[in-house]
This record gives structure tokens, C-alpha cells and sequence, in this order.
């Protein structure tokens, strides 16, 4: 497959100030993840809201592919008051990945949402989330040690069970596999159109997959885009997504 026939996958982006100047960013790793492990074209999306005519915008995408972030989804968007909000905040990609995210799952463009990405699946979707897991009776703490080096943020720290005979287990031939933790914001109520796919020892589901509709959309809450290529499950998820992109883009 020539460069220019790769099919065209969406990343959203943050909006973050860097010194004194607004940026649209995403990270490096996801940009991989969609070029190397899913072997597609990446192409970044501003976060400019409602600026954007979402259906033109989806017409020429192939895939959408949804990254983590430091900043949280607003609690508004999942009918909890402000006071149970946690910053940091980033209203503008909620309003951009919220809209693109509905628009994509209606037309059956394949989704992969990672992290922030998983939640922002489970609320567009009309599920809720714990704002902050590690005050929840009976749950771990799964934030990331912050003051430690990159690579002891993104280790495995624990396992998830996959549901038997279930996507996540077809895929990754696992039944059971370790990831890494760095969030403290998860799935409360899951949203009517999505599956458990794997689950956290302390009972926090930590992957989803889409049931509304024939298109493949599937999240995680983990980071599977981290060093894919030393972790055969975590390539096998995002060749999947790759294999769902290719297939739509030829329709």
C-alpha cells in the first residue's frame, strides 16, 4: 500500500497553553500508535468546538482515533454538579470530540479511544463517570505515580480479566493481561450501547466495546499506544483498529 492510499485517521486535539501562547497538541505516541501500529495516516483536528461542520469534516475521515490527555471532561456532560468537578479542564475538546464521536459511531467509522478518549465513549454514549476513583469504597488507586520517571509511569501495574469470548480476548488471545495505570477519572454507569471487554481486579471496567451499530468501536482505559512493539496485545488492538479503518475506507 503506497503512502497516499493509507486511509485517513482523525486525532483530536487538546487545547494547552505552552508558556504564553495557546496550542492544539496531541502526543507523539498516539500519532505513532495510528501510523506504525495501525498503519494508517494520522491527521490532527483542532480543537475549535463547535467551529466545525462535523459531517463534512466526517466525510473525509476513515477512522477517529481518541487520545488521553491530562485535562478531564467536564462533569456537565455527565449530570454532576460542579463541585465534583477535577481540574485541569479542556472545554474546547469537549466540544469538539463529543459531536465527532456521535457523528462517527452513527455512520459506523471505526473508533479507538484510549484513556480521556474512554470516558469521553462512555458519556457521548449516556453513561457516567466517577470523577475521582480513588474515593470510591473498594477501588485502587490508579493514578500514576507523577514525580516518577516516564517509564515507571507507563509500566504494568495490574491486570485486567477479558471477558471470555468476548473482542478484547479474540483479538489479543489473552484472557487475562497486564496494563499500565494513569488515570483517576473511569467509567461509573456504562452507556447502554457498550459491552464490558475487561475489567480491573477492584471492579473498575477498564475496556469497552460499541454495540449500537455494525461499525467497530472499541475503548480502553489503559495505554496500549505505549512502546505497542514491545507488547504483542497492545499491537494486536491497534492492528485491529487499523484492519476496521482499511476495511471502511475501501466501502
Amino acid at each position: 500500500m503506497t503512502r497516499s492510499a493509507k486511509p485517513l485517521v482523525g486525532l483530536p486535539c487538546d487545547a494547552r497553553e505552552l508558556g504564553p501562547h495557546p496550542f492544539h497538541v496531541v502526543g507523539d505516541k498516539y500519532i505513532r500508535a495510528v501510523s506504525h501500529g495501525a498503519g494508517c495516516q494520522p491527521m490532527l483536528i483542532p480543537a475549535l468546538g463547535d467551529w466545525w461542520e462535523v459531517e463534512g469534516l466526517l466525510d473525509r475521515l476513515d477512522g477517529l482515533f481518541l487520545t488521553g490527555s491530562p485535562s478531564n471532561l467536564h462533569t456537565a456532560h455527565y449530570g454532576l454538579p460542579d463541585a465534583m468537578l477535577t481540574p485541569p479542564l479542556d472545554p474546547a475538546r469537549d466540544a469538539t470530540t463529543l459531536p465527532l464521536l456521535k457523528g462517527a459511531l452513527a455512520r459506523g467509522i471505526p473508533v479507538f479511544a484510549v484513556c480521556r478518549g474512554f470516558q469521553e465513549l462512555n458519556v457521548a454514549l449516556g453513561g457516567t463517570l466517577h470523577p475521582r476513583i480513588q474515593e470510591v469504597p473498594g477501588r485502587m488507586d490508579h493514578r500514576e505515580p507523577k514525580e516518577a520517571p516516564v517509564e515507571v509511569q507507563y509500566a504494568p501495574v495490574h491486570p485486567v480479566i477479558l471477558t471470555q469470548g468476548g473482542e478484547f480476548a479474540r483479538i489479543t488471545g489473552q484472557a487475562e493481561m497486564m496494563v499500565n495505570s494513569l488515570h483517576q477519572q473511569g467509567i461509573d454507569r456504562i452507556a447502554d450501547d457498550l459491552a464490558i471487554e475487561a475489567v480491573a481486579p477492584d471492579g473498575q471496567i477498564e475496556g469497552v466495546r460499541y454495540t449500537g451499530g455494525p461499525g467497530f468501536a472499541m475503548g480502553v482505559q489503559w495505554h496500549p499506544e505505549w512502546r505497542f512493539w514491545e507488547n504483542p496485545p497492545y499491537a494486536a488492538l491497534l492492528t485491529a483498529f487499523g484492519d476496521a479503518v482499511r476495511a471502511y475506507s475501501t466501502r
